[in-house]
């Protein structure tokens, strides 16, 4: 290679360097950017974290209060089947159903809320099929009974409500026999 007269480096060199230069300036932007945007989405994630904490903090203590709630409206209902019994026990009758309305009231100003499943369609994110009930009067997959109600907090699950779904009767096979019993001699016949 030939010398300027200067004592510089040809213009080739100086060229290559120069996009040498910019490439690595280019690398070195996308890293700025990207780190950028990682700081960003911890930011993100870390106030999503923080806001979850603070509304869903109380979700084991809530649901183990629910065993109680459970149990208070246990003792209302058995009160209830009963009134004979409880006459003179009215007030402790009143107690409970006041501290049942007490804790309601609590649970619901944490965001707590009851799950309405009866008549509702079965959906398996709130319900825990327990049973299914032949009904003729519902649409199959419709809860038909509650056997202990299910729980939100927020918009989260606390407790899925359990419960029994319809399903559509059996109809007997056409053509099988079918048993008649007479009540007159207690016999028996047969229908095909």
């Amino acid at each position: 290679m030939q010398e300027n007269v200067t004592g510089e480096a040809p213009p080739v060199d100086e060229a290559k360097e120069r996009e040498s230069l910019q490439t690595e300036n280019a690398a070195l932007r996308d890293r700025l950017l990207r780190a950028l945007a990682d700081a960003e989405n911890a930011r993100q994630r870390g106030e999503r974290m923080a806001k979850d904490a603070r509304q869903y903090a109380i979700a084991d203590f809530a649901r183990e209060l629910l065993t109680v709630l459970d149990n208070l409206h246990r003792a209302i209902a058995a009160a209830e089947q009963h009134p004979a019994k409880m006459a003179d026990d009215s007030s402790l009758l009143e107690g409970i159903k006041a501290t049942e309305r007490i804790l309601t009231s609590t649970l619901e100003r944490f965001a707590v809320r009851r799950i309405e499943a009866l008549g509702a369609k079965f959906d398996p994110a709130l319900h825990e099929a327990v049973m299914q009930v032949e009904d003729g009067e519902h649409d199959p997959g419709t809860v038909v009974q509650v056997l202990e109600d299910g729980y939100v907090i927020h918009e989260r699950l606390l407790r899925p409500a359990r419960v029994a779904v319809a399903k559509r009767r059996q109809e007997p096979p056409s053509g099988s026999e079918t048993v008649i019993h007479r009540a007159d001699d207690g016999l028996a016949d047969f229908e095909t």
